[in-house]
């Protein structure tokens, strides 16, 4: 199986979000693998037109009624960007009060489009397709998921990571803050898992101005055979999925060696798994039931020197708010780049608001490119902003991955300045600069992380069954606050 990451459910200026579809599609492009530019399409049981609703009635109104009016051409464009190397599923949004929020997705490019009444309605209506929940950890009846209603053969797998926060448990990391309210315990993964539902894990951005795959906002991580829509879909409906804050966090997570998201029967259980993190890890925790049973504390991983591979992390933004361009470049001298991801992030917008207004197509129309030079430079373009505070960043980076040892040196390029060190000198201390006199645009160059510290291994047993069906999955914290979530494994007694 490869790993394939992607965003199921995101938003532009095609309902009542802001950017070009032609942007946002460009965007994914730049650095995911599949994609799906979800629309809003209904509420059918949306608030009564008050004095102190009218805002939000209004722009729900509208937003719906501009995709029914353009949905064959969006439709189509879509369709159309669907490619080898670029996978689009076809897939819009339904509100509910009473089901919590869920969007549809499929394969099929004549995907219709028409008002219904239920999650339900809305997979029998499409075909060969799921209803996905989405920011379930809302108070029920007020879009957060309503368990009772809900449908395991529609939704194989559930959204548990978003830009509204982490649905995971009540003491999850990321609480929810939007205006729709706090995270309910009654809406957790937990207690779907609890109740007896068998659904994996999947992230997504839900973010609302054109930009896919916004670093930070969330990310699904498929297993799959091959980059195809059948394999994809294949794959997502068979729960061989992991949800990532951010950070493209490798798991290779197996009960019996039965892949995250199988259902086996066996009484002895022998658990492994295979993690690579992109920053020091904090912990990795293998839990059973809900319960942790297994702890890897990443204060005791090892820092051997050995010659090996390294990851440096180049992160760049901070400043004012208007748009700052970055062309930069990582030259690596006495070793080779072995791989690079770009963790590009878009300008951030939840949803509108009375109080803000934005570019209505060209939001996020910026630069997010990267690409090889040879095996010793990677170019790299990208536009940031400076963070909407200091609990909320807007910083970028790319990550490099090199061969070499500890004399390998590392120069990197930022514009007009530049900074060398050796992999030794990385590996004891980073670097920042500042582009101008004061409190301007900056980059920072992280501490070097070795081989030791970015790769680890799970190796648990269990012999002891507690339910007719127990459930077994992981979850991985970096020191930077990613997470990955891993779809369970449900074993049988």
């Amino acid at each position: 199986m490869n790993i394939y990451w992607g965003d199921l459910h995101n938003h532009c200026g095609i309902t009542y979000g802001f950017g070009s579809l032609e942007n946002a599609l460009e965007r994914a492009k730049s650095q995911l693998d599949f994609c799906s530019i979800t629309g809003h399409a209904m509420w059918p049981d949306m608030y009564e037109e008050r004095p102190e609703t009218a805002f939000v009635v209004n722009f729900h109104k509208a937003g719906f009624q501009k995709l029914k009016d353009h949905w064959e051409e969006d439709r189509k464009k879509i369709a159309d960007a669907n490619s080898q190397t670029f996978v689009t599923f076809q897939g819009y949004e339904m509100h509910s009060s009473r089901y919590g929020d869920h969007h549809v997705l499929t394969i099929d490019d004549h995907m219709p489009l028409k008002d219904c009444q239920s999650p339900d309605e809305l997979v029998k209506l499409c075909g060969d397709a799921i209803a996905v929940p989405h920011h379930i950890g809302y108070t029920p009846g007020y879009r957060g998921i309503n368990w009772d209603a809900f449908i395991n053969a529609n939704s194989p797998v559930v959204e548990v990571y978003s830009k509204h926060g982490c649905a995971m448990d009540e003491e999850a990391d990321y609480p929810y803050y939007h205006n729709m309210g706090p995270r309910d315990s009654r809406n957790t993964v937990m207690e779907g898992l609890r109740r007896g539902y068998k659904f994996g894990f999947v992230g997504s951005t839900d973010h609302h101005a054109g930009f896919p795959g916004s670093y930070g906002d969330g990310l699904a991580a498929v297993l799959a055979e091959k980059k195809t829509r059948e394999s994809l879909f294949a794959a997502i409906k068979a729960r061989r999925t992991y949800a990532v804050t951010g950070d493209r966090i490798l798991c290779d997570f197996r009960v019996n060696d039965a892949i995250m998201g199988s259902e086996i029967t066996a009484a002895n259980r022998r658990i492994t798994g295979r993690f690579e993190t992109e920053y020091a890890l904090d912990k990795i925790v293998l839990y059973k039931n809900g319960r942790p049973v297994h702890v890897i504390n990443g204060q005791w991983a090892g820092e051997n020197r050995k010659p090996g591979r390294y990851k440096i992390r180049v992160e760049f933004g901070w400043g004012n708010s208007s748009l700052y361009h970055w062309d930069g470049a990582v030259d690596i001298e006495g070793g080779s780049i072995a791989g690079y991801r770009t963790y590009f992030r878009g300008q951030s917008v939840l949803a509108p608001s009375a109080e803000e207004s934005y570019d209505e197509d060209g939001i996020n129309d910026i630069c997010t490119e990267a690409s090889l030079e040879s095996e010793n430079t990677l170019l790299f373009s990208c536009d940031t902003v400076g963070n909407k505070s200091t609990l909320h960043p807007s910083t970028s980076a790319v990550l490099v991955e090199v061969e070499g040892d500890e004399r390998t040196k590392v120069t990197v390029r930022m514009n007009h300045k530049s900074y060398t060190a050796s992999i030794s000198q990385l590996l004891e201390y980073g670097y920042t600069a500042h582009m101008e006199y004061y409190h301007s645009q900056a980059f920072k160059i992280h501490r070097a992380l070795p081989r030791d510290r970015f790769t680890f291994e799970l190796d648990w047993t269990d012999g002891v069954p507690e339910k007719d069906c127990d459930f077994y999955h992981v979850e991985v914290a970096q020191k930077n606050h990613q997470w990955a979530y891993v779809s369970p494994v449900f074993v049988n007694a």
